[in-house]
C-alpha cells in the first residue's frame, strides 16, 4: 500500500553554525545554497557548549538575516532549547523569519540539553528543569507553537503556560503553518514529534561513538516512533525522518564518492529520509570531492 513516506524525497542538509565571523558565514551558507543542498542549519543555544568562550552568535537573529542572503533552500534551527524562551514569543519569531524567507523555514524544536552538558542555565538563573519537566514542557511548547502559528488568534491553559487571546497576525507564509521539526530521543519526547512534528530529528548518539551504535539507537527510536504513529491513528510514513551527521562519519563522508554512498545506504535503509552533515565535514584537501558529491552524487541519489 502507497503511504505518504514514498512522496518523501531524500534530502541533504548541512549545519553550519553561528561560531565563525558574519562575513564568512554568509559565504559559507550561499556556498551551500549553490552547490544545490536542499536545506541548511544553525543551533539555538545562549552559548556553543561545547567552546563556551568561542565567539557565538544568537540564533534566531542570525538565522532572519542569513534568510535575507539566500533564496532557496529550507532554512531552520537544528534546534531551539526550549527553556529560553516563551513559546509565544517564540511562534512570533518564527512567523517572522517565515516571511524574512518568503516561507522557507522549518522550526526546530528540542528539549534542550541538562546543565550537566550545557552551562548556560548557570550563566543566566535559568532553571535546569528535571528530566520528567522538560518532556511536558516540551510538549505544551509545541502544542502552543502548532496552535498559534495555525490561528489568527489562540488561547491555552496548560501546566505550564498559559495563553489568553493571543494574536498572530500576519500569520507565516506558509500554510497551515511551517513544518515543525522535532528533536526526541527518549519515549516521552518521542510521543510529542509522533503527535505534531512534521520531521523527526535525531544526533543518533553521543559525539565520537560508532556508527554501530547510532544504527542502534536510531533503529530503537524510529520503532517506538512508528509506535506512537500508529497508536494515534498517524500514518507513520507521512512523518520525515532526519538524522544529524557529525564525529568521524561527518569528518570522512566526503573523503570518496563510494564512501559517501555507504553512509547514505547505511541510514535510508532504516527509514530515514534526511541527513544533515555537521560542517566543518571535510578537509581542505578534500574539497574537489566534496563539490563534486554534491552537485553530481547527491541528485543522482535523490532520484534512485
Amino acid at each position: 500500500m502507497k503511504t505518504e513516506k514514498d512522496n518523501q524525497s531524500l534530502r541533504f542538509g548541512a549545519a553550519i553554525l553561528q561560531d565563525f565571523p558574519w562575513p564568512e558565514l554568509v559565504k559559507l551558507w550561499q556556498k551551500f545554497e549553490s552547490l544545490g543542498f536542499d536545506s541548511t542549519w544553525i543551533a539555538d543555544h545562549f552559548v556553543n557548549y561545547a567552546n563556551p568562550t568561542s565567539p557565538w552568535l544568537e540564533g534566531w537573529t542570525t538565522l532572519a538575516a542569513l534568510a535575507n542572503c539566500t533564496t532557496r533552500m529550507r532554512i531552520g534551527t537544528l534546534v531551539t532549547a526550549i527553556p529560553f524562551r516563551h513559546p509565544a514569543v517564540l511562534a512570533r519569531q518564527a512567523m517572522t523569519v517565515d516571511h524574512i524567507s518568503n516561507g522557507r523555514l522549518e522550526v526546530g524544536i528540542g528539549a534542550g540539553a541538562p546543565g550537566s552538558i550545557d552551562p548556560s542555565y548557570t550563566m543566566t538563573g535559568i532553571d535546569d528543569w528535571p528530566t520528567k519537566e522538560r518532556a511536558e514542557r516540551l510538549k505544551e511548547q509545541v502544542e502552543i507553537v502548532d496552535t498559534l502559528l495555525r490561528n489568527t488568534t489562540s488561547s491555552f491553559e496548560g501546566k505550564y503556560y498559559k495563553l489568553k487571546d493571543a494574536i498572530m497576525a500576519p500569520g507565516p507564509v506558509q500554510k497551515p503553518r511551517p513544518p515543525l521539526v522535532v528533536a526526541a530521543h527518549i519515549k516521552a519526547s518521542l510521543r510529542v514529534a509522533a503527535e505534531y512534528a512534521d520531521t523527526w530529528v535525531s544526533f543518533g548518539a553521543d559525539f565520537g561513538a560508532p556508527h554501530e551504535i547510532v544504527v542502534e539507537n536510531t533503529q530503537k527510536r524510529i520503532s517506538y516512533l512508528d509506535k506512537y504513529c500508529e497508536k494515534i491513528g498517524r500514518d507513520p510514513g507521512s512523518l520525515r525522518r532526519s538524522l544529524l551527521v557529525f564525529g568521524a562519519e561527518a569528518n570522512t563522508a566526503f573523503a570518496s564518492e563510494e564512501l559517501f554512498i555507504e553512509i547514505v545506504d547505511r541510514y535510508t535503509a532504516l527509514g530515514i529520509n534526511e541527513l544533515v552533515f555537521f560542517y566543518p565535514f571535510f578537509a581542505p584537501d578534500q574539497i574537489p570531492m566534496f563539490e563534486k558529491i554534491a552537485q553530481e552524487t547527491i541528485p543522482k541519489l535523490r532520484k534512485s
